[in-house]
This record gives C-alpha cells, structure tokens and sequence, in this order.
C-alpha cells in the first residue's frame, strides 16, 4: 500500500478512536449495579462513571456529579488522571500527524522533517493508547476483584458496563493508528512520491550504453 495511503488511514483510525475516547471519558457507564441474591431491587439500577453517577428507576434517570474530587476513591483518581493525560495526549498529536503527512502542504520542500513530524503523531498516539487502556484495565480488574470478594456487601458489588468495552476498543484504535502512522513515516525517503515528467524525464535511459551509440551514429552522419 502506498506510504501515503497508510499515513491517512492511520490518522482516521487514530482521529476516530480519540473522539471515541471523549465519549468514554464523559459517559457515567462504566460500572452498573450488580443484581446479586435479593439485595437490590430491580427496579433500580446505579450507573458510575468518572465523573458522575447516575439512577435509573422506573424509566427515569437522574445524574449526580460527585461533590469533591478528593473524596473519592484512589482508584477513580488515578482513571481520571490517566483518561485526561491520553486525550491531551491525542490532541497534540493531531495537529502534528496534519503537518506531516504527505497529502498536505506544510514543508513540502524539506521531506524529512515531514516524515519526522509523522513518525512523532504516531508515537504520541500510541502512548495515548497505552495510557487510554491502563484505566480501563484497573478498572475492570477491580470490578472483577470486588464482584468475587466475600467481604465486599451484595449492594457495594457492581458489573462491567458499556464504557469499559468501548473504551477496550478505543484504545486499541488509537495505538493501531499510532503503528500505521508511524510506518507510514518510517518509508524510504529517496524514493519520489510522485511521477516525474518533463526533460528530465528518465535520465537512466540517456545514460543507458545503447543510447549512447545512438547519440555518437548520429553526430557522425551529421
């Protein structure tokens, strides 16, 4: 596939599964109650995600923003942290994989540098990925730990929810693109990205012996 073509495809896979991970980040889905014995009443379900937590009886839902950040658990602390430091991350290599890329005209006259810039996008993406799935892998691991743990309460034991499988694909989006986009800026530099037509045209074929005969019959009949 052409350098330039696998250079687009991984900035879109990369774009995608970073405005992926702005929905994970802001949807309260991440865990859900668990209906565990007789504990809860099923009428009602407790959704928490990093900022807010919501519940959902009777077909309303209401929301709640947690009241103070430092109340709340380390673990939740150390997803928010991870979660903001990934987009920050993707959105500095955005601006970086646009000036890079082939298709576009930034620094058309200095090729390395461009090859540079992309090689960069996708490093950075692929560090926004890994830090995009250390969130979502404590926090499964945790809801796991708990869900089986004997002496955590039937009401506290919650299950996976929707977030957590997005967000598993959204960082597998990102450091996926971060690779294409990286090996899409690692191609040979000295090979020409596009046709080149005019007098200088094949330079090999006047160099090439037969043409040289040619040229020296000719001048001799001349």
């Amino acid at each position: 596939m052409p350098t330039t073509g696998v250079q687009v495809i991984g900035f879109l896979v990369s774009i995608t599964g970073w405005v992926g991970g702005v929905l994970v980040c802001a949807a309260p889905y991440w865990r859900v109650s668990a209906f565990v014995g007789d504990e809860l009443v099923v009428s009602e379900v407790v959704w928490e995600g990093l900022w807010m937590t919501c519940l959902s009886q009777l077909g309303r839902i209401q929301c709640k923003v947690y009241d103070s950040a430092l109340a709340l658990s380390g673990s939740t602390q150390f997803c928010r942290v991870m979660v903001i430091l990934s987009l920050l991350f993707g959105l500095f290599a955005m601006p970086l994989g646009v000036i890079g890329m082939k298709c576009t005209h930034c620094l058309e006259g200095v090729r390395d540098a461009k090859a540079r810039l992309v090689r960069m996008a996708g490093g950075v993406f692929m560090v926004a990925g890994v830090a995009f799935f250390l969130p979502v892998f404590w926090t499964t691991f945790a809801v796991i730990r708990d869900f089986y743990d004997t002496n955590v309460p039937p009401p506290r034991k919650r299950e996976l929810g929707p977030a957590l499988y997005l967000g598993g694909g959204v960082a597998c989006m990102m450091l996926a693109g971060g690779v294409l986009l990286y090996q899409g800026g690692s191609a040979p530099s000295g090979a020409p990205s596009k046709p080149f037509f005019g007098k200088g045209a094949g330079p090999a074929k006047d160099n090439h012996p037969t043409a040289v005969a040619e040229g020296k019959q000719d001048r001799a009949y001349v």
